[in-house]
């Protein structure tokens, strides 16, 4: 059974000022899970050292059925459950002490040449080395978000700071979704989210919000000139 597992506690670095697990430190644990899972697979391990390749987010949901509190006990899951030549699936889940999911997500990672950030596949043999775990019971929503085509309210620019930064030398994931929460009201309870990451955003960088309300929510479209960097859909 290759699902990797890391056990945390709620500390006061990751509380909000009610005491509360703050999402972006909920994100980090789920990040940095996910990219330890990579230490339960040696071959698959071996095989992206060989070819100097990474897995970069492009997509991610969560669920958020229970924001746990200051010094619960928490476990992060993280198990792949599809693997495709250029792109990977997989949940992780934070589970409280009892073993109640607390947060519910899936992501879709993509295999990228670390020499110039473009896809690439990785071969059959690896693909069918792989350990699949099963696909956990979660409302799966579609990867793509689509903003609407006007009502959308631009923002004062961000810039991308030097602490933003994370080894891959791009802006990190749960950093894109800790911007975009400044400029939810402050009432806004997050109970869902997803993000579609796609054009990396470096040091130095403004990035320009663009705001949306939706129906069930609101909409973070965050550019870099003309590039669309990250889609973020924030539900109450």
């Amino acid at each position: 059974m290759n699902m990797y597992s890391l056990n945390y506690k709620v500390t006061t670095s990751t509380c909000d000022s009610e005491g509360r697990l703050k999402l972006y430190s909920a994100l980090q644990m789920m990040q940095d899970c996910s990219e330890m899972w990579i230490d339960s697979e040696p071959g698959v391990k071996q095989y992206f050292t060989e070819q100097n390749m990474a897995q970069l987010l492009a997509s991610r949901q969560v669920e958020v059925i229970r924001v746990p509190e200051y010094k619960e006990e928490l476990t992060v899951t993280t198990s792949v459950y599809g693997m495709k030549p250029m792109f990977g699936f997989r949940n992780t889940f934070i589970y409280d002490a009892e073993g109640k999911p607390c947060y519910k997500t899936w992501s879709m990672g993509a295999f990228v040449d670390k020499s110039n950030g473009k896809l690439k596949r990785v071969d059959e043999e690896t693909i069918a080395s792989m350990s699949l775990e099963p696909q956990l019971e979660m409302n799966y929503k579609d990867r793509r978000i689509i903003p609407p085509k006007e009502g959308g309210e631009t923002l004062a620019p961000i810039k991308v700071l030097r602490a933003d930064i994370d080894y891959n030398k791009h802006l990190n994931n749960a950093n894109y979704i800790r911007m975009a929460m400044e400029l939810l009201p402050e009432d806004f309870e997050v109970r869902g989210l997803r993000v579609e990451y796609r054009v990396a955003a470096k040091l130095g960088d403004m990035l320009v919000p663009t705001q949306f309300q939706i129906e069930e929510g609101i909409i973070v479209s965050l550019s870099i000139g003309n590039e669309v960097s990250a889609i973020i859909e924030f539900t109450e």
